[in-house]
């Protein structure tokens, strides 16, 4: 894993801007730890800060293949899992490596099949490529947005960078937001729309697309989408092929030269991860498996059981460490440390995120960073199977917006009423709903619950599991730990798309496919456990540090949310101890606290960042 960025601008010569190259890449260190690389050819730079996980020895970036005139250079970040196999079809069609890492891999494929190389690969990767042959830059994101890419197309100059800061410190960049963006910020915020920046000049390259930029300008494509297909196979068929695909995807992630580890919590998803994984050691001769797991001080004397979050994790967590044998690691965090994190997380965002459920993610990630290189992680299971409390309850399923994000009317008014006015949050999350309702592939003749399910499941799939896919990227490499996500992959959310609701919920239980899949793989309490989600504190210590902490930026007349926000409002939610602690704020890990904490996180980045409003 790693840190890529660049620029191209076709009618300059940028030999002479290696300090900007290397500015820009050097506030990516923390994606990548372990080596610097730049490259500038007439008018194309490139830098790379790399995370070795593969050949460290042979592994450097921007790496450059000659082939006779030719000349192709490569920036990549991500691993691509079947690789082995890649490298060996080209051998066999004649070409010859000097590495054995899958960067090496990644180019040969391009320079052998073009643009089409990126149907052949399984992985999650972002990467530019410059080719002198076609004399453009090629760029291509993998298929759920796993690893992120931005960019910035200004007056020619197309600028780009796995993070926003990168791009930022482009002199042609400036960090100004108008209404779209505050939209973004305030309305579907921590979520973002797809292709969406925040910035004013700044774009996403979409999950599943690629881009070519050349002197005729800049071209973008999907070549990867969900697809609308009639599902065949009976029950005991699905759950052997999502059984089969499981361990396949397992066997191919887990295969790294540094130490891997788990992130287990206890739950149906991460605990199957890591019975797989302690499979694959035992098959390869291997060692035990390291497992990782969060919890709060004081959590087990506040913890409250609710739909959300049934019960607690931790003597889960044990008996999945003593079914397993796993060597296992618990960490645990206070009050003051997730709130003296926030603003580390929101620089790793570069945007405000998910306050402490980002914070504390980050914590994590620096401790198991401690004694792992690479992680497994259990996260996008619950989009992809179905198990989030909304695609069970009527009244979310039947809300008209995205279920995570129903508290429109609580967010409009905590703004100021120019600004109100100006971004229009009520119309904004109704046009970006129904455009992602409009965009979901449809089957013929499909209809009922079937086609209201598939629906959910692409919303889920596309505008949910992505914020959670940003959180896990930056918190993780601003730690400089790589996170894998096996149920992301492309070929098991393509199939588990398709199956059709019934099947998905056989048992008549939340995720009984996964389930059925698994009978055998984990001990049948686990097994049919009630659904829980990422562990949050539920200590009133932090409810109270947060808002006390947002009631001294009201309070200060230099903060520059002061303008945008309706602080009258925000103080009666503040002396308010009830709503304050239950307020739908996003999603089950954010209420009233994390509202406290995002708006702080707000405020710390329009001052940090010198965000302009215009």
């Amino acid at each position: 894993m790693c840190g890529i960025t660049g620029f191209i601008e076709w009618n300059r010569d940028l030999t002479k801007e290696s300090d900007l190259v290397l500015s820009m890449t050097s506030c990516l260190e923390k994606r990548g730890p372990d080596a610097q690389g730049t490259w500038i050819s007439g008018p194309c730079a490139f830098g790379h800060r790399r995370l070795s996980v593969m050949d460290p020895e042979n592994g450097a970036q921007p790496m450059i293949i000659h082939e006779e005139d030719a000349v192709f250079t490569i920036v990549y970040n991500g691993e691509i899992y079947n690789a082995l196999e890649l490298k060996a079809e080209l051998q066999r069609r004649g070409r010859t490596f000097r590495t054995n890492c899958d960067t090496e891999v990644l180019l040969q494929s391009y320079i052998e099949w073009g643009p089409d190389c990126v149907y052949r690969l399984n992985g999650i990767f972002a990467f530019a490529i410059w080719d002198s042959v076609r004399e453009h830059v090629f760029f291509a994101r993998d298929r759920l947005g796993v690893k992120p890419l931005f960019y910035s197309e200004i007056d020619g100059t197309l600028i780009f960078g796995s993070e926003p800061k990168a791009i930022l410190r482009h002199p042609k960049v400036e960090p100004v937001v108008g209404p779209e963006g505050l939209a973004e910020i305030f309305v579907i915020g921590p979520a973002r729309t797809p292709g969406h920046g925040v910035y004013k000049d700044l774009k996403e390259l979409r999950p599943g697309h690629v881009m070519i930029f050349n002197r005729n300008g800049l071209r973008k494509y999907a070549y990867w989408k969900l697809e609308a297909e009639p599902h065949t196979d009976n029950v005991e068929e699905t759950a052997a092929t999502i059984r089969q695909l499981l361990q396949d995807t397992m066997d191919r992630q887990l295969i790294s030269d540094v130490p891997v580890c788990t992130l287990l919590s206890g739950g149906l998803d991460s605990s199957a991860l890591t019975a797989l994984a302690v499979d694959y050691y035992k098959r390869t001769g291997q060692g035990q498996v390291n497992t990782y797991s969060i919890d709060y001080v004081d959590n087990d004397k506040h913890f409250q059981a609710h739909s959300y979050q049934p019960g607690a994790d931790g003597p889960w967590i044990q008996r999945m460490v003593e079914e397993l044998q796993t060597a296992h690691h618990a960490i645990k965090f206070d009050t003051p440390e997730l709130v003296a994190a926030l603003p580390d997380s929101t620089i790793a965002r570069d945007l405000p995120g998910m306050a402490d459920v980002d914070a504390s993610l980050l914590l994590f990630c620096r401790e198991i960073k401690k004694g792992a290189t690479v992680a497994i992680s259990g996260e996008a299971a619950d989009e992809v199977f179905g198990g989030y409390p909304w695609f069970h309850r009527e009244e979310l399923l039947n809300s008209g917006t995205f279920p995570w994000s129903v508290a429109t009317g609580l967010r409009a008014d905590l703004l100021s009423p120019e600004i109100r006015e100006w971004i229009k949050p009520e119309q904004y999350i109704a046009d970006r709903y129904s455009e992602a309702v409009a965009e979901t592939p449809k089957l013929e003749g499909e209809k009922g619950e079937r086609a209201r399910m598939r629906v959910m499941s692409y919303l889920n799939i596309t505008r949910f599991m992505p914020t959670l896919l940003d959180r896990k990227d930056r918190m993780s490499m601003a730690a400089g730990l790589e996170v894998r996500v096996p149920y992301c992959d492309h070929r098991l959310v393509q199939y588990v798309w398709n199956i059709p609701w019934e099947i998905k919920t056989t048992g008549n239980r939340e995720k009984g496919i996964l389930r059925k899949a698994l009978g055998g793989i984990l001990p049948e309490d686990v097994l049919y456990r009630k659904k829980s989600p990422y562990p949050k504190t539920h200590n009133p210590n932090y409810l109270t540090a947060v808002r006390d902490q947002m009631l001294k930026i009201l309070d200060d007349p230099t903060s520059p949310i002061l303008p945008l926000i309706n602080a009258d409002k925000i103080r009666a939610i503040a002396a308010s101890k009830e709503s304050s602690s239950n307020l739908p704020w996003f999603g089950q890990l954010m209420s009233g606290p994390q509202l406290f904490a995002y708006l702080s996180q707000v405020n710390f980045w329009l001052k940090t960042y010198n965000v302009k409003i215009r």
